[in-house]
């Protein structure tokens, strides 16, 4: 799960045309916080999932590999 979340995240955030700064910001992270999860060393607790999910439009079981569907 973690490579598909890592992966799917830096896609989204790049097709946005986003800097990690501008993704944290939104969620209301430090930067540092949001790198970890672009790097697949954590994964994101609930809430934090669902603001990646809000940020980029698709849904929570996109970003986690269970749907090809945002």
């Amino acid at each position: 799960m973690e490579i598909i979340l890592k992966t799917r995240i830096r896609e989204l955030r790049k097709e946005q045309c986003e800097t990690q700064v501008q993704v944290a910001n939104a969620l209301g992270i430090a930067e540092s916080h949001y790198q970890v999860y672009e790097r697949g060393a954590s994964l994101p607790n609930l809430e934090n999932a669902w603001k990646l999910a809000d940020h980029f439009g698709v849904s929570i079981d996109y970003l986690v590999g269970r749907s090809e569907e945002r």
